[in-house]
């Protein structure tokens, strides 16, 4: 399947919408205009939602690509600095066994965030935006990113991997009580 063109000023889904449930399709076209158009529309798009990654399903198209662009912000004020990355096909190749919880906001789950295990380290292998097969080893936050935006294409989102529903907070009491102790 091939990408269909969309505005970066469109709409992000919502949890709730189907589109969020469903396994995305493999890239076949990595280098054909509609792919290249929709990656430069995801990285506009989750510029201009101040998120640091974001997965085609999260603006209604349904195929295995996603952005990760972590840098400090408001959402994520100790993020470290990375260049705007597209994932394409992307598969976790290994990982540790020690797991880390985190907290975790989505810009299909706005309003809330939620204390998420996450393994500390994978081992990665996707291609990028000019056709080329990259193998990776990320860790702590960046590693958190890939797995989040993973789960997208996989039809998950980060409310699917607590361990509890006492790990679901709202935003402004994420804000109130644990933003300020970062």
């Amino acid at each position: 399947m091939q990408p269909k063109s969309t505005t970066h000023d469109c709409k992000i889904a919502q949890l709730g919408h189907p589109i969020l449930k469903t396994r995305a399709q493999e890239v076949e076209s990595i280098l054909s205009p509609d792919c290249q158009t929709l990656i430069k529309e995801m990285m506009a798009t989750v510029e201009q939602a101040g998120g640091v990654g974001i997965a085609a399903p999260q603006i209604y198209q349904s195929l295995r690509i996603f952005i990760m662009c972590s840098k400090p912000n408001a959402r994520y004020p100790n993020a470290p600095l990375m260049a705007p990355t597209a994932i394409i096909n992307p598969e976790i190749t290994g990982f540790s066994a020690e797991l880390e919880k985190d907290w975790e906001g989505c810009l299909s789950v706005p309003s809330m965030r939620g204390f998420v295990p996450r393994h500390r380290e994978i081992t990665v292998r996707y291609t990028d935006q000019l056709g080329t097969l990259k193998t990776a080893v990320y860790e702590g936050f960046i590693a958190r990113i890939f797995q989040h935006e993973l789960d997208h294409l996989n039809g998950l989102t980060f409310v699917d991997r607590l361990d509890s529903n006492q790990d679901l907070v709202s935003e402004s009491y994420w804000y109130q009580h644990y933003a300020t102790k970062l």
